[in-house]
């Protein structure tokens, strides 16, 4: 990628100088000169009382050097991208366990086929697990801000820890359960505070490629967690097939929660605690360029931070006191619901019981697996182009036609699910179409719809709330692979087809929410972002886009995302080219014959609208 792309995508997350607001609604705009001594006696926070019980953390002398800040930052990232590699890991591993004869035995759990107490038990192991998430986002999420981000991962990793031992040693239905709660409070609060640590401590150029490695090894740990247990059920010893890749996970924990102790912590957080000499070294182990400027620009930001500290609550977020809380409740629900319709596009189901899917499709279950195995490294693969599609068409527009895609896709694979359940000779070859369009259904995720709820919070929070916005994302990803992995073992055996016909129907269901409600972030500063949240006053884009221009402000098509020529022309004062009509436009709609004007007139307003 370009440095002017890597700049687009990384620009509003990584470096804390982006974070700086320079325009009306924020701190930088009630700012004068006499303020800039302020920046020199803030009073900081005392730390944590309790901050000592916690083991681990960081220490300067303990930091790792290295020659390049840009050989630090690509250690950084791919440490990064190791924690969430093994969260895809953990996610993906039950996926054949639920399959093991000798596990469902243990269980209490079988026969599951035509036993509707067995099939809820089934799906209410693995769903309990994102009650466990939920609940360790939340914590990470205020743990991560009174004793840093680091010390906030080890403690994810001591859960994590002993979820890891209690899953590979159940013995029954009970004791797995609550190793899986367990487990999923440390998955959570890894999951909440890595990738705000990692964007944080990185140089914002290298943000465009980490966010291919991030998803990228996301998917390669579903993959990986597959493949092991795929050949460990080969073994004739049927009990360690299931508990062997369960206690695996062990080694992901120990490399996160020891290797994570040797990196910098946070430059924001040092600085919001006082530890200014720590901040400066750490900037200058991990910047190329002169470190006083984004230093400077960090004392603004904790400046304001500590300023409104009353709104760095979760209780203020969800019932706001004055007109900033209210803003952040609105991007509360935003990152939330925007996390739940990932699951509702089916993700879920296809991954978890892909392995059901293809035998319900007429394969049997040896082929069954392999063909689920391959579909996970298709999907791996498929991320990459989510970096493309991000950075050209916008968040908006890719979410739109992925969604309108993957409703296709699941339309057609449910029509032909139908008639592979018919034995004959035909059922072969709707069954390798079921198949097939399984296959490009989750390469359309993973090139749409996956990256996205995970980049959006780290766009639309500010920084002052920026970790606790990360726990409220990961909040509404619990929610909805709860609800998802509880209720998909129900509809393979009550409607079969019926569930890719249902998920079709989902997948139209997100899209007006899309196109109404979420701002275009793509090409935008934070301080942008805070702009349409303070003077948009509508859920409605398209209302409050037209509420931004009346106001004044020449940003204000919010359907649309920033272009480079944007930015150029706002910062000489002039109008967007993309906000107002140009003579030139209308003339060409004066030249438009009657034939092509509806055609035309459909792709301008979709353009307008950000979907095209």
């Amino acid at each position: 990628m370009t440095a002017l792309q890597n700049e687009k995508l990384g620009s509003r997350t990584s470096s804390d100088t982006d974070d700086i607001p320079e325009k009306g609604g924020s701190p930088a705009s009630n700012e004068n000169p006499k303020d800039e001594d302020d920046y020199e006696n803030l009073n900081y926070p005392k730390p944590w009382k309790f901050e000592k019980w916690f083991i681990g953390g960081y220490t300067q002398s303990r930091m790792v050097k290295f020659k390049s800040p840009k050989t630090m930052y690509k250690a950084i990232n791919l440490f990064a991208g190791i924690a969430i590699m093994f969260y895809g890991y953990d996610q993906g591993v039950m996926s054949q366990v639920n399959l093991n004869p000798h596990y469902q035995e243990l269980m209490g759990i079988a026969p599951i086929e035509g036993n509707s107490r067995n099939v809820a038990a089934l799906g209410g192991i693995v769903s309990v697990y994102y009650g466990g998430t939920l609940i360790g986002a939340l914590v990470a999420g205020s743990l991560a801000d009174r004793m840093g981000r680091i010390k906030a991962v080890i403690f994810g990793c001591l859960w994590a820890l002993l979820g890891a031992v209690l899953q590979a040693s159940a013995y029954n239905i009970t004791w797995m359960c609550f190793a899986r709660v367990i487990a999923g409070v440390g998955v959570g609060a890894i999951d909440c505070v890595i990738p705000v640590w990692s964007a944080e401590v990185s140089s914002h150029q290298a943000r465009g490629a980490f966010l291919a490695i991030e998803f990228f090894m996301n998917i390669g740990g579903l993959s990986l967690a597959y493949w092991i247990e795929y050949f460990a059920y080969l073994d004739p010893n049927h009990e360690m097939a299931w508990r062997t890749p369960l206690a695996l996970q062990i080694v992901f924990i120990f490399i996160i929660g020891i290797g994570i102790n040797f990196f910098p912590e946070s430059p924001r957080w040092l600085m919001k605690m006082g530890r200014e000499e720590e901040a400066r070294n750490v900037l200058k182990a991990t910047r190329d360029a002169d470190v006083e400027y984004e230093l400077k620009g960090i004392k603004k930001v904790v400046k304001y931070e500590l300023e409104t500290s009353g709104a760095n609550h979760y209780a203020a977020m969800l019932f706001p006191k004055d007109k900033y809380s209210k803003q952040l409740r609105w991007r509360v629900f935003l990152a939330v619901w925007l996390q739940i319709m990932q699951e509702l596009v089916g993700i879920g189901v296809i991954t978890v019981y892909a392995v059901d899917l293809f035998q319900d499709a007429g394969f049997d279950l040896k082929l069954s697996k392999l063909l689920a195995g391959f579909n996970n490294i298709s999907y791996m693969f498929s991320v990459v182009f989510a970096v493309f599609t991000l950075d050209r068409y916008g968040r908006r527009s890719t979410m739109v036609w992925g969604a309108v895609a993957m409703a296709v896709e699941m339309l057609i694979a449910g029509i032909l699910d139908k008639y592979a359940q018919i034995k004959g000779p035909t059922q072969r070859s709707f069954g390798a179409g079921v198949a097939t369009l399984t296959f490009i259904y989750t390469a359309t995720f993973g090139a749409t719809w996956l990256t996205t709820p995970w980049l959006y919070p780290t766009e639309i929070f500010p920084l002052n709330v920026r970790a606790k916005g990360g726990a409220w994302s990961v909040v509404g990803w619990s929610i909805g692979n709860g609800i998802i992995t509880m209720i998909t073992p129900f509809l393979f055996q009550a409607i079969s087809f019926g569930t890719l016909l249902l998920l079709f129907g989902l997948n139209i269901f997100c899209i007006p929410f899309v196109i109404l409600m979420y701002p275009e972030t793509a090409g935008r500063s934070l301080e942008q972002m805070d702009t349409f949240f303070e003077h948009g006053g509508s859920w409605n884009v398209f209302k409050a886009s037209h509420n931004i221009r009346d106001k004044g402000i020449d940003d204000w098509r919010w359907m649309k995302k920033m272009k480079a020529e944007d930015h150029e022309e706002l910062e000489k004062g002039r109008k967007m080219s993309t906000a107002v009509r140009s003579p030139e436009e209308d003339e060409k709609d004066q030249r438009m014959s009657w034939r092509k004007r509806p055609v035309y007139t459909f792709r301008r307003k979709g353009s307008n609208a950000g979907i095209m």
